[in-house]
């Protein structure tokens, strides 16, 4: 375990690196990064943000909006992903999304035990909203569930509910890429690329927003057969029903928009998930879920322009006030 050191965003943005050991996927040693903004004064509340796929955190408004409100903002880099992916490793690949309990666990420690007795929410993006809910009904099966823990609730962000695509994928498709996969785990599938969505995002190519295209390239990294069946593992159990043992909050576009190249709607439109699927699932995280939509939002909903960006700060604000610290707090 290492101790705060100043983070590639500067003051005041601190990393810690969590050491994780041996790769279980045999890709030598693997480590997690948590990333803090540095606060002064004693926080009512903590949040962890988990990123998606070919993603990391740089999302510098999404903290200062928590640290506004009081909150202590932290922020986890999975093991191969951003600041934690050491040369040679395939990134992001995990066979198991269960994998991720390490570092999840480490970094509530680590939370906890710099800001006690105050709740903790879970944010997360995209595939970080598949792989928090897994982690979290797995922690409602023991001694004192998810609440035991000082974890008061989730927001989820664009998560990733299902296989977009024709149906087949999610059937027989899904049979074949798990086939594949037990000999061929690592072996990028064959798709074709689109960067429509990182042109949309990416300051040098049109967008507003400035981060690293070696850690989220503008086409997203390949998707490997083993990873992608770990995922379709992970939304099996979700479709199941999970019990999550906090209430929820889920934000999605109002529309998803499909085109490998940029197009005007791409900016206004969920580019990467179904999100009439993450409608349908929402309700399979269990406890209270609020699942709403941000009209003319981007599929990572706190990266799209102002109008919508804004409605998706204010409807986690008055989220927030409601279940977690404001005076109507349930």
């Amino acid at each position: 375990m290492s101790d705060w050191t100043t983070d590639i965003l500067g003051d005041p943005y601190e990393q810690r690196t969590i050491e994780l050991g041996e790769d279980p996927d045999g890709e030598g040693t693997v480590r997690a990064t948590l990333v803090r903004r540095r606060f002064e004064d004693t926080p009512r509340a903590a949040v962890i943000y988990v990123h998606g796929f070919s993603d990391y955190f740089f999302q510098t408004e999404l903290a200062d909006f928590h640290t506004d409100r009081g909150y202590a903002f932290y922020a986890l880099d999975l093991r191969k992903c951003g600041r934690s992916r050491s040369d040679g490793q395939t990134p992001h690949y995990v066979s198991d999304l269960a994998l991720y309990d390490a570092e999840l666990e480490e970094a509530l420690r680590i939370v906890r035990a710099e800001v006690p007795d105050v709740p903790v929410v879970l944010s997360a993006h995209s595939t970080g909203g598949l792989i928090l809910p897994l982690w979290l009904d797995r922690l409602n099966l023991e001694p004192g569930g998810t609440r035991g823990r000082g974890i008061a609730g989730l927001v989820l962000n664009s998560p990733w509910f299902d296989l977009q695509g024709p149906a087949w994928m999610r059937t027989v498709g899904t049979q074949a890429i798990r086939a594949v996969s037990l000999a061929r785990a690592k072996t990028p599938m064959k798709m074709p690329p689109s960067d429509a969505y990182g042109v949309s995002l990416h300051r040098d190519h049109g967008g507003s927003w400035d981060y690293d295209i070696a850690w989220k390239p503008l086409a997203g990294f390949p998707v490997t057969y083993g990873w992608l069946t770990a995922i379709r593992r992970g939304h099996a159990a979700l479709h199941r029903g999970l019990d999550v043992g906090v209430p929820s909050l889920v934000l999605r576009s109002h529309r998803s928009w499909f085109s490998r190249r940029h197009h005007p709607n791409t900016d206004t439109s969920d580019a990467v998930l179904d999100v009439k699927q993450i409608g349908r699932w929402a309700g399979c995280l269990g406890d209270s879920v609020t699942s709403l939509v941000v009209h003319g939002a981007r599929h990572d909903v706190y990266l799209s322009d102002d109008e919508p960006r804004a409605l998706a700060y204010r409807y986690t604000g008055e989220w927030l006030d409601r279940w977690i610290t404001g005076p109507d707090a349930r």
